[in-house]
């Protein structure tokens, strides 16, 4: 095992690691950008860092910094949580260079994962089910292709995430808008104008699943998680069982996969699940998801142990009980600090910060407290609030409890929304996809 971690990482995912650190007995290294210095995480940690000023650019995404700070403590690994470097193939190689662990997949698979197209191709050649898509688009065959595929379709970055760039054409004429518009969008978040198409499933749901994987050859997965309540692509609310599917087949399909291809440590493998009840491989997160704790909830498997475990050399069937079932209902709601009708970042004081308590079942997860500042510098997630009950419904009235007694004052967020998404005749039935949030009322 690793005598000490530095955590390249803000908020709640760096308090996060910081515990799950200390419950295996690792000592803990926090770095902080001067927006950050009184941050829980910070006095949580053994021993914490200053890194640079607040712009993501010059503190969390400053390479050699880091690695710096990681000499000067002594620390033997690195842990990269989800955002910033954890899916930086470079970083990860420079870690290892250092002489130190990297606490995640290694960094071909990273590397492999990273380029949508590249990723598609591979898995389709080991039999994961895709949706027709297109190559890395050329200056000229954007039209071609899309006829191929058959419109609508879908414009998206190849080195993308976060629903960053991702656009919808329905014909030729905004199929050559929506190229021009997401190379743009591409080049600004990812440094790279390359796109590709896939073709477009109308109403899908998000279906995702958790895999691990040791340095064996072993993997495994820990069932699934519906993902469809999103907002500009991006996930809002997450639960897991998903309701009304038998996923488990294709779960067990997705880790045979990964298992031929000899993937190690944590993964997600993201799928869109059609109305004929069909899979097809939408891509693969290489990283700690922001929604981990649903499936630690259902499972009882803390997976931020299980990957600083993993990387440090352990057999999965040493860090997973030989039989694991779900149990129960676990609902995640993702709290920002947004305008709830544009869904655009609400910086500002933290006048009032209230998160309800935590319980035996039901966790909350956020680097804020009352009179800190939301920055515009850093993703305005201020807050995980996730319920278990032994039913779906039992869950969904626990988490609709505990945000009703979520005090925000000072900037805006998104709790009204989730409020009316819960209580949504569709959302109670079970009737989700990824359209439903801009059809509510």
């Amino acid at each position: 095992m690793f005598a000490k971690v530095l955590v390249a990482n803000r908020g709640a995912v760096a308090a996060r690691v910081v515990r799950a650190l200390r419950l295996l007995g690792v000592r803990s290294v926090a770095v902080f950008s001067e927006a950050d210095a009184d941050a829980g995480y910070v006095a949580e940690a053994d021993e914490a860092h200053a890194i640079g000023p607040a712009p993501a650019r010059d503190s969390y995404l400053n390479q050699d910094r880091l690695l710096e700070v990681a000499a000067l403590a002594g620390a033997d690994a690195v842990h990269p949580g989800y955002g910033f470097l954890s899916e930086n193939a470079g970083f990860a190689r420079r870690v290892q260079a250092a002489g130190l662990g990297f606490i995640g997949p290694s960094p071909r698979w990273i590397e492999a994962m990273g380029e949508k197209t590249s990723a598609r191709a591979l898995m389709a050649r080991h039999g994961m089910p895709m949706t027709a898509g297109s190559g890395l688009l050329g200056a000229a065959d954007a039209a071609a292709e899309a006829a191929r595929i058959g419109y609508p379709v879908l414009v998206k970055p190849a080195a993308g995430g976060g629903g960053i760039g991702m656009l919808a054409a329905a014909d030729e004429a905004a199929l050559l808008a929506a190229v021009e518009r997401s190379r743009a969008m591409a080049t600004r978040s990812f440094a790279s104008a390359q796109v590709y198409l896939e073709k477009l499933v109308l109403r899908p749901r998000h279906v995702e699943f958790q895999m691990l994987g040791d340095q064996y050859g072993n993997v495994r997965h820990l069932f699934e998680r519906d993902c469809s309540v999103q907002r500009r692509h991006q996930k809002v609310i997450e639960e897991s069982p998903a309701p009304g599917v038998d996923a488990t087949p294709m779960a067990e399909r997705a880790a045979a996969i990964l298992a031929q291809l000899g993937y190690d440590n944590i993964g997600t493998v993201e799928m869109l699940l059609g109305a004929d009840g069909a899979f097809s491989f939408l891509e693969m997160n290489t990283r700690l998801q922001v929604e981990h704790a649903v499936t630690e909830m259902v499972t009882g498997v803390d997976l931020v142990a299980a990957m600083i475990r993993l990387a440090a050399g352990a057999r999965l069937d040493d860090v997973l009980p030989t039989e694991i079932k779900p149990q129960g209902h676990a609902i995640e709601a993702r709290v920002y600090a947004e305008d709830a009708v544009r869904f655009l970042p609400s910086p500002g004081p933290l006048q009032r910060f209230r998160p309800p308590a935590e319980s035996a079942g039901l966790r909350v997860e956020t680097g804020y407290r009352e009179g800190m500042v939301v920055t515009p510098h850093y993703d305005p997630l201020l807050a995980k609030v996730v319920a278990h009950a032994p039913t779906r419904d039992g869950a969904i009235a626990a988490l609709s409890e505990a945000l009703a007694g979520f005090e925000v004052q000072g900037i805006k967020c998104n709790i009204a929304f989730i409020q009316r998404v819960l209580a949504s005749d569709a959302f109670r039935a079970g009737l989700v996809h990824t359209g439903l949030a801009q059809e509510l009322p």
